[in-house]
């Protein structure tokens, strides 16, 4: 009901339907010490605390057609503003048989019903190939439909220019590269302030400069100018945001991702295959993520091949899939761990929670890692981890093993430090799951909060 301008004293009225009520500003305007501007901008602040911040968010997925961290963070992130009372209208390419509660649904391919989708086969972690840039679709009568993936993001683009002219928010939000031109058009079209959320760019992908797709790059770059503000997931981002795209740093602000029990995986997997490894008196080192050159699988097989020269009874399980899944295989083979190398393929909900409940530690060995919610995943279960210190993660979890991605005798040699020492573990592993109850999605929201303040 009421409250009270806490520096000052004064009464506030009743708050009806999430909007206030200002008869309180004759109230404070009675104080002879209060100037006319200080009075503006204490009803300017009443104002956007009161008033119901509504956010049109692109994204391209979203719990459980998800193929990495971003549709996990999407959930969060969407989950945490609502309950902070702003509304989300969370925008996807295509229809899928998705939905949350606390967030209205739009699909990009159905404008004329409350939920619209672009039927397009635009995935999360894919690589466009096309040499087709956004200005280019921006001229009148371009086409929307194409035959590559960079068509189909322009396509996705256009549409949000549609959706935008459709809909009623304040800000527009947009996650990573394939919706950066959905952002851009939304805010040209409607005037209104964007934010890039930057979760891993062209560079993370692809290694360094020199190999990147020139208009992934450019359209990542073109996002980030073009906003208002910029998220990154961690300082390690913000910096290569800086040095590789020239985006000041002023406009740059961190939040780094979170994780709470919606989020995790779910227990109930079954995996006799790691029951009768655990039976037989071995431990496992897991590595779950994209097998691709950005998450360091080939340098968790030579880590493979250093222990169990030292150590047999140290299994490695390999969990996930990518374009590097054949090399992989034939590195183990022709390093001689084949039999010491376990490959689980893709894993999701409660297999997923399985592996990390049965691993003995988790090896995150990226060579360029925005953040990493797999390790926090892993840690929420109680099972330390090792992680690259070219990792966002490495920034805010004190209680784990941190290593360079490339220093693979170092890397061995702190896992068989581990392994030997099961006092090391148990105090790892209880620190861990204390670390990851303090990350949470309800953090990251609140930043994200007040960064949409700034600009709304």
């Amino acid at each position: 009901g009421e409250r009270r301008l806490e520096d000052r004293g004064k009464r506030f009225v009743h708050i009806e339907d999430g909007r206030p009520d200002f008869a309180h500003e004759r109230t404070i305007a009675r104080n002879p010490l209060l100037p006319k501007k200080s009075l503006e901008r204490v009803l300017k602040s009443e104002q956007r605390l009161y008033m119901r911040r509504r956010v049109l968010m692109f994204g391209w997925e979203f719990p459980p057609h998800n193929s990495g961290g971003l549709g996990v963070a999407c959930y969060g992130l969407t989950r945490a503003l609502s309950e902070l009372g702003l509304d989300v209208t969370f925008v996807m390419p295509k229809k899928l048989n998705v939905g949350a509660p606390w967030a209205k649904f739009v699909f990009a391919d159905m404008p004329s019903v409350k939920f619209h989708a672009v039927n397009s086969p635009v995935t999360g972690y894919a690589t466009a190939t096309s040499k087709t840039s956004l200005m280019s679709w921006r001229r009148p009568g371009a086409q929307i439909y194409g035959n590559d993936l960079m068509s189909e993001v322009m396509r996705y683009a256009l549409a949000g220019k549609e959706i935008a002219h459709d809909e009623e928010f304040d800000v527009i939000y947009a996650h990573d590269w394939l919706s950066f031109g959905a952002g851009i058009m939304a805010k040209e079209a409607t005037g209104k302030p964007l934010i890039a959320h930057v979760h891993a760019t062209e560079i993370d992908r692809t290694g360094n400069r020199a190999t990147v797709n020139p208009d992934v790059f450019e359209l990542e770059r073109e996002g980030m100018e073009a906003a208002n503000l910029v998220v990154a997931v961690s300082d390690f981002t913000k910096q290569l945001i800086v040095r590789e795209y020239g985006i000041p740093a002023a406009k740059i602000r961190v939040v780094h991702n979170g994780i709470d029990e919606e989020t995790m995986p779910k227990a109930g997997g079954w995996l006799p295959r790691l029951r009768q490894l655990k039976a037989a008196g071995f431990k496992l080192v897991l590595f779950l993520g994209r097998v691709t050159l950005q998450k360091g699988p080939d340098y968790f097989v030579r880590v493979a091949k250093r222990v169990s020269e030292r150590n047999p009874k140290v299994m490695f399980i390999l969990s996930g899939s990518g374009d590097m899944d054949g090399s992989i295989m034939r590195l183990a083979a022709e390093l001689g761990v084949a039999d010491r190398v376990l490959f689980s393929g893709f894993v999701t909900g409660p297999d997923r929670y399985e592996m990390y409940a049965a691993a003995d530690l988790y090896c995150m060995p990226s060579v360029s890692e925005p953040f990493g919610i797999s390790p926090l995943e892993a840690m929420k279960t109680g099972t330390p981890v090792l992680v690259s210190k070219q990792s966002g993660i490495s920034e805010v979890v004190k209680h784990a093993l941190k290593v360079d991605f490339w220093d693979v005798d170092e890397m061995a040699n702190k896992i068989l430090s581990f392994v030997d020492h099961p006092g090391l573990s148990e105090t790892l592993a209880q620190n861990a799951l204390m670390e990851a109850n303090r990350l949470t999605w309800m953090e990251a929201g609140k930043k994200v909060d007040s960064i949409i303040q700034e600009v709304a």
